[in-house]
């Protein structure tokens, strides 16, 4: 029985390994399985965002203590260049373009030398607005009312509190004085 299969496995392997092979070609360039159902990519981010406005308060002659209040932990700060701090950023979403920036901060001593900074380092809300993936439709929602607004609301009503009645044993005393 197993010599009438070999030839029949022989025949199989060839086109397994095509379909196999073949797998990789059925993702296209925008992460679509077969040009259709959009795949799943887990989110990456790794290293500190340096805002621009971070990176404008970092000034030459500052401790290495007041550049890592301000920037954080350095992602590399390695042993043979105990004086250079590199500040590497990277982030992957499903999305969003990818970013990389790479900041390196130089000292001589304990005091920072200079501050390499990339001259696309964006700002604050330029940095969310790239990583928002979230399209609201529609306007965005009211988060405050106004005062006409505010004045038409009912008055809430406060319920009476409780007459409170006295609990427990009650007693007289006589007057302490006479």
């Amino acid at each position: 029985m197993s010599d009438l299969l070999r030839p029949l496995r022989r025949s199989l392997v060839l086109p397994a390994l095509l379909a196999l092979g073949a797998c990789g070609s059925w993702v296209g360039h925008d992460d679509r399985f077969m040009g259709v159902v959009p795949l799943y990519r887990i989110e990456i981010v790794q290293g500190n965002v340096v805002t621009k406005e971070a990176a404008e308060r970092v000034k030459p002659g500052m401790s290495r203590e007041q550049v890592r209040d301000i920037l954080g932990s350095p992602m590399v700060a390695d042993v043979f260049h105990a004086d250079r701090w590199d500040y590497v950023f990277t982030i992957r979403r499903q999305g969003a373009a990818a970013q990389a920036r790479r900041l390196v901060a130089q000292f001589e001593g304990d005091k920072l030398k200079s501050f390499d900074v990339p001259g696309d380092l964006p700002t604050e809300k330029e940095f969310v607005a790239s990583i928002n993936t979230f399209k609201p439709r529609g306007e965005s929602p009211k988060l405050a009312l106004s005062e006409a607004e505010r004045a038409a609301l009912p008055r809430p009503v406060r319920p009476e509190p409780p007459a409170v009645e006295a609990s427990g044993a009650t007693r007289a005393y006589p007057p302490l004085e006479k």
